[in-house]
């Protein structure tokens, strides 16, 4: 039977990197980075005996860099045009080579992080890295690209705004120039730089990643990148062919036979290359920044082409809009969305004290017929980081909120590098500010690289409470991924228990989970100041379904071995006592 994934998120520049002085704005020399080569087989060891399956490495695309590579052929990019000293990842600047940053040779880079997948599948996990697809750098230029393919925009007409062949959109006569900036703002933090002139080369301009028409984009524009044009006019009408409704119950297999003899914008195509360039690689899975501003005719027509290749290949995107859930899913062949905007919000307001428990299995309830699909997680590099006082300022607090997100459904869980030790994202490092933990500059993640003891990654430097908290994620999510009952039925006890049982309310929250071989009973206090006493109810139907006889079953706590409790049985109904310490979770295994 197949079972749970967890999908840790590390950011690659930031992982082994123990230099602790996070200096704002500070340069590679001055504040230090991770290179793929820390990524060591006891690094990936522990990582894999955390409970995780698949690392998504972040920011690994060669995306527009400060420093000086030009020695290996690398042009210089403009500080005009880079958010950070380090760069956004998500400003590809080179799609068939890695970041020189992260490797000890840039001349190897590229051979230095196909030996980083080596070992993380050696150590017993599958690679997933981010593909962009909306936008890219405004400085792109690829310097291995295989036989036949050209760079965006090579083969343009820049005297249009549109073509379907074009891979951007133009505004013909104008010259970009680059925003004014404020909020007392200067690119490398007013550095000197002989590049950040508030000039930038772009003849005709283009439109910015964000879809902004303007030649001088706002401060708040995506201004380093420029949009990348699917065939869709400007007026916002396909010019491909539409994909017919039937096509969201066809499998990949139809979706890529309909695409076969189909006129396909050229666009399209160079990411089709690019997708099949890193599974020829050795990539397990990918990462879809921002998918739906990409139309969902390309998703099939790209996911199909992978799917073709690797059918076992992991899917990820990125998707906000919950009205575009199932289109991007079923005919857009995505594996997983994330699952922001209802569960992570939900959890998130319970969390900081005002959201109601009873919020979650209305959310459930409506993910049903797509839960499989949406990805569960409580930190990730857009978010802010739990510990932060911007969020809930302790990483207590997520231990419930942990339990529910892991267990609630089918899908994948995803934790960020770093949330398993309580790292609070405080650093302000320059065009990042506190509370998420950079992903535009160089520096220290001071709670993770306690945990690094300097490149030992045996939890050396760590307090108590810390060590304490990983070992909760640890046997949280190795018990996930074993469970054959979390792959199966679902179904909350909240409501039956809020109708029924004394003493329970909006901060607890229960349900159960099943399948043949194993019975889950799931109770989380989210309150971080007051303790439960009551009896929870199990309701008839439930009993009735699991077949369950007896008057009396011992139940295993599989978050503490050495717990147990007692499920009675009258007229129908169980009952089991529950005292819930302030943010304490149970997860009660019937032993037949």
């Amino acid at each position: 039977m197949k079972k749970k994934t967890v999908v840790y998120q590390v950011f690659t520049r930031l992982f082994g990197n123990t230099n602790t002085t996070n200096k704002p704005w500070g340069t590679i020399e001055e504040n230090g980075i991770g290179k793929f080569s820390d990524f060591t087989d006891k690094a990936l060891a522990e990582i894999k005996d955390l409970g995780v399956t698949h690392i998504w490495y972040t920011g690994v695309l060669h995306h527009a860099v400060i420093n000086d590579y030009t020695t290996y052929g690398i042009s210089n990019d403009d500080p005009d045009v880079v958010k950070g000293r380090a760069g956004s990842p998500y400003a590809v600047k080179d799609y068939y080579n890695v970041n020189p940053d992260l490797a000890v040779d840039p001349s190897k880079r590229l051979d230095e992080f196909r030996e980083l997948i080596k070992r993380t599948h050696e150590a017993g996990m599958k690679v997933i890295i981010d593909i962009v697809p909306n936008h890219i750098a405004r400085n792109y230029k690829g310097l291995t690209n295989p036989g036949g393919v050209v760079d965006f925009g090579a083969n343009d007409k820049t005297d249009v705004e549109y073509d379907v062949n074009n891979n951007f959109y133009y505004i013909p006569g104008t010259e970009f120039r680059v925003p004014q900036w404020q909020d007392g703002y200067l690119p490398l933090g007013g550095e000197e730089n002989k590049f950040a002139d508030s000039k930038f080369e772009e003849i005709p301009a283009k439109w910015t990643g964000n879809g902004s028409r303007l030649s001088q984009p706002h401060f708040n524009d995506w201004y380093e990148t420029v949009k990348i044009n699917y065939g869709v006019r400007p007026d916002g009408s396909k010019d491909f062919e539409e994909l017919p409704q039937e096509f969201a119950q066809k499998d990949h297999k139809a979706h890529f036979e309909f695409w076969s003899n189909k006129a396909i914008p050229d666009s399209w195509n160079k990411f089709r290359d690019i997708a099949l360039y890193w599974l020829d690689f050795g990539v397990d899975g990918f990462r879809f920044d921002m998918a739906e501003m990409v139309p969902v005719e390309f998703w099939s027509y790209l996911n199909s082409n992978i799917k073709i290749k690797n059918p076992d290949v992991f899917l990820l995107a990125e998707v906000y809009n919950p009205d575009l859930y199932r289109d991007y899913i079923h005919k857009g062949k995505m594996d997983y969305l994330y699952d922001k905007v209802e569960l992570y919000d939900s959890i998130k307001h319970i969390m900081k004290g005002y959201g109601w428990t009873d919020h979650i299995p209305v959310v459930q309830k409506g993910m049903a017929d797509i839960e499989h699909h949406m990805l569960h997680f409580l930190e990730n590099h857009d978010e802010q980081r739990i510990a932060s006082p911007d969020f809930v300022g302790n990483a207590e607090l997520a231990k419930p909120a942990m339990v529910v997100s892991a267990t609630l459904s089918t899908s994948p869980t995803m934790i960020y590098f770093g949330q398993e030790v309580g790292e609070p994202g405080a650093e302000d490092a320059g065009f990042g500010k506190s509370s998420r933990t950079s992903i535009f500059d160089y520096i220290g993640v001071p709670h993770h690289q306690r945990w690094m003891n300097d490149k030992q990654f045996d939890g050396g430097q760590l307090s108590t409470n810390e060590k304490k908290l990983r070992d909760f994620y640890k046997r949280l999510l190795n018990f996930t991924i074993s469970s054959d009952a979390l792959m199966g039925e679902y179904q909350e006890i909240h409501f039956f228990n809020k109708d029924h049982t004394e003493g329970y309310d909006h901060r607890v929250l229960s349900f159960v989970r099943w399948s043949e071989d194993e019975k889950l009973i799931i109770v989380s206090n989210f309150d971080a100041d007051k303790s439960y006493n009551f009896e929870l109810k199990i309701p008839e139907d439930i009993i009735t379904k699991w077949e369950l006889k007896t008057k009396e079953y011992s139940l295993v706590n599989e978050l503490s071995h050495g717990d147990k409790k007692k499920l009675n049985i009258e007229n129908g109904i169980g009952s089991i006592k529950m005292a819930l310490k302030p943010l304490e979770s149970f997860i009660l295994r019937i032993e037949e």
